[in-house]
């Protein structure tokens, strides 16, 4: 354990009990202090967890015993907290989005290359077997020439389960900012990067009631856009149409569909790890699933933090801030483009990271955790 990689945790809302799943008691890690602005939620975790320090943010943060800072805070906060770190000479891996603007997560890659340290981001979902399998066939040549796809997120919002759920509706937050990471992330894992975006938004309600918790029944209001779609023009050509949406009930379209010239690809919800991918094939009958061929099995939240921390010189970092950059100046961009009526140009790329092999649970979550896929 005295070699495990250090992990300082800052924020310990509702994301952060799967984090601590699966970093806890992983072999290749150690969780040595976390820091959040209530500190009772801090004093909660130390003492469920041995070693555990509850820090203020400040202590946390220039912690000689943290080697990379999992930023776990609000969107309006993600930059403050990347920045604060990599002050002090730390990695640091945060929540999506890499930050609630664009400029300053350019910022926090800027200043983390000027430290030396290393930057990464979620969505690590796309690393599970459901995106890597499908990943996998479109690279296998299953549909043909990639030609268009479509990405479909509709939900009623995110106030009916979450008990303190304002920044969904602040900036940073919406439909598009907080749930397009896990598509845009998986589009550019199938297809490579966006070159140009057109979009169209709407917000046509002005407040939202909190439908759990101790705050139920409460009217927060609506400062973001809460429905936004889409058209990708992807590097290669192939065009994207996407819609995220705080404003419906339901939907049956797939969340992802991949069409290519010799078959169509329906790709599983990229807010999970697994799922059945699909495929209809030129001149065939029906829909065949496809059996998992690629990524992290039985994948968890914190897998792409172990992935990262496995980087080393002979593969880059899946989860990493060039990418988590790219798609945050995507949907910067769509929101613009909404806003001016007009197509917007990307000034950012970013490559598909390297594919993941099948990894067994076991491998990733036991003593081979450590070593690159």
């Amino acid at each position: 354990m005295g070699d495990a990689h250090r992990i300082g945790v800052v924020g310990l809302g509702v994301i952060s009990r799967a984090y601590l799943d699966t970093l806890v008691g992983h072999p290749a890690v150690r969780i040595t202090a976390v820091a959040d602005l209530d500190a009772s939620r801090s004093a909660a975790v130390a003492a469920e967890v041995p070693g555990v320090k509850a820090l203020t943010v400040e202590e946390l943060l220039s912690s000689p015993d943290v080697d990379t800072v999992l930023n776990l805070t609000v969107p309006a906060a993600h930059a403050e907290i990347a920045l604060g770190a990599i002050g002090h000479g730390k990695n640091v891996y945060g929540e999506k989005p890499l930050a609630a603007a664009f400029p300053d997560a350019r910022a926090v890659l800027a200043a983390a290359a000027k430290a030396g340290v290393g930057v990464g981001c979620a969505p690590d979902t796309v690393l599970g077997t459901g995106i890597q399998t499908a990943r996998a066939a479109v690279g296998a040549g299953s549909i043909g020439r990639p030609l268009f796809a479509s990405a479909v997120m509709v939900t009623p919002g995110h106030e009916r389960w979450h008990p303190h759920p304002d920044f969904y509706y602040a900036a940073g937050g919406g439909p598009l900012l907080d749930m397009g990471p896990y598509y845009l992330a998986s589009l550019v894992h199938l297809l490579g990067p966006v070159r140009a975006v057109i979009g169209a938004a709407s917000r046509l309600r002005a407040e939202r009631v909190i439908g759990s918790g101790p705050r139920a029944g409460e009217r927060i209001p609506v400062e973001v856009d809460s429905h936004v779609s889409g058209v990708l023009e992807h590097v290669d050509g192939t065009l994207t149409t996407i819609t995220t949406s705080f404003d419906g009930v339901a939907a049956t379209a797939a969340p992802i569909e991949v069409h290519g010239d010799a078959g169509t690809l329906a790709v599983p919800d990229p807010n999970h790890f697994d799922g059945e991918v699909r495929l209809f094939e030129l001149g065939g009958a029906q829909w065949r699933p496809l059996p998992p061929s690629a990524g992290y099995a039985d994948g968890a939240r914190g897998v792409g933090l172990l992935d990262f921390i496995a980087a080393d010189g002979q593969r880059a970092a899946r989860a990493n801030g060039d990418l988590a950059l790219h798609v945050l100046e995507t949907m910067s961009a769509l929101l613009r483009s909404s806003a001016e009526g007009r197509r917007i140009e990307l000034t950012t790329s970013a490559q598909p990271p390297v594919p993941v092999p099948l990894t067994a649970a076991e491998e990733w979550r036991g003593a081979a955790a450590g070593r690159a896929a």
